[in-house]
């Protein structure tokens, strides 16, 4: 999954919640139905969170990679 090119990308490290879902939501509205998003999170709350929240959006969760110290995901706008 990882070779899924992205559309777009939003590093949100050291963004804390709920901003960084909502900035993510904001990039998501600009882009079209089917592109795909990805973005950085940190550990902890953050990765907790806002993947919950962009699937409740009706967007779908590609992949999601663990890097050193963060977590990369894909995002397909739904």
């Amino acid at each position: 999954m990882s070779d899924i090119k992205a559309a777009a990308s939003l590093d949100l490290r050291g963004v804390v919640c709920p901003i960084n879902f909502v900035k993510a939501k904001l990039k998501l509205d600009m882009m079209e139905t089917g592109e795909v998003l990805e973005l950085v999170l940190d550990s902890g709350e953050p990765i907790q969170n806002v993947p919950k929240s962009i699937k409740e959006e009706g967007h779908k969760i590609l992949d999601v990679k663990k890097e050193e110290g963060h977590f990369r995901l894909k995002i397909q706008k739904g």
